[in-house]
């Protein structure tokens, strides 16, 4: 998309602009107004032409409970915030898609709840499984015993980990542990001992992305409710990042935050990273 000061420019000289020194209205001559009514409108074009994409990180989880894989009440309420925010602000969606995860899928259809009590168009989602989140579980109870017996920092976290009791030290000690361990899952240095490799997750991602990305028609508007794994994945793909940024930018992505994209044909930008503007109360900031 085209900034609003390129714009501001065609603008200010199709109008003209005061000389300083005369106090005189400067007109423009007639090549010059041609010029920019065609750049105005190739502009304009242009915007239309784009495809949007807003990547949505699910709603928080049920985290330390038997089973993670849903939304809690707080989750529930982020997505439907969400949903109202986009309401408010006239954003409707050409296309949903989700992976197969439960938790992403509720974050849609919480957010869809808006667009159906407002009585406007909610497209009924598409499920790409490389959507989903890496199995972080699997990763961890594979890698880190291997890791323990060569690395004694490992067995330091483990042990923060095992010996937290508060359930803020729980959260803060099992990202240590989990950011460590998938850190060097990415970097590829180990025997994955039969889990799927980084790099097949990576390259899921990707595809899964230009599944959607290569679909026809321009101006599409499309909404994809994924896990923080796949967000990081495609902002480090779309900014030609090293594959370990991807850890980095994906412990910075909060609940039900959007990233948004624009692309057309082969080009695609990052306009937004981890938007927060809806969650607006405090209370409704999680990590997990």
């Amino acid at each position: 998309m085209y900034s609003a000061n390129v714009k501001d420019y065609f603008v200010s000289t199709l109008l003209g602009r005061m000389r300083v020194d005369t106090g005189c209205w400067d007109v423009p001559s007639p090549g010059v107004l041609i010029c920019c009514v065609l750049c105005g409108v190739a502009i304009n074009c242009w915007d239309a032409f784009m495809s949007t994409l807003a990547l949505v990180r699910h709603g928080q989880a049920s985290f330390f409970t038997d089973d993670y894989d849903k939304l809690s009440e707080l989750g529930w309420e982020q997505s439907r915030v969400l949903g109202r925010y986009w309401v408010e602000k006239g954003v409707g969606f050409d296309e949903v898609y989700v992976g197969t995860l439960r938790r992403q899928r509720e974050t849609a259809e919480a957010a869809g709840e808006a667009f159906a009590a407002a009585g406007l168009d909610w497209p009924e989602h598409q499920v790409l499984p490389g959507l989903d989140e890496y199995r972080g579980d699997e990763v961890q109870e594979t890698l880190l015993p291997i890791l323990c017996k060569k690395d004694e920092s490992f067995v330091r976290l483990k042990k923060d980990y095992d010996n937290a009791t508060e359930e803020q030290d729980r959260y803060r000690t099992f990202h240590r542990l989990l950011a460590a361990v998938m850190q060097e899952w990415i970097g590829g240095k180990h025997d994955t001992n039969g889990i799927a490799p980084w790099t097949d997750f990576r390259d899921g991602v990707r595809s899964a992305i230009d599944t959607i990305r290569n679909r026809e028609g321009g101006g599409r508007r499309v909404a994809v409710f994924s896990s923080g794994g796949p967000i990081a994945v495609t902002v480090m793909s779309v900014l030609q990042a090293p594959d370990l940024m991807a850890g980095e930018l994906n412990w910075r992505i909060r609940n039900c935050s959007v990233t948004e994209m624009t692309f057309s044909g082969e080009r695609i930008a990052l306009d937004c990273f981890n938007g927060l503007s809806h969650l607006r109360d405090p209370e409704l900031l999680t990590y997990r």
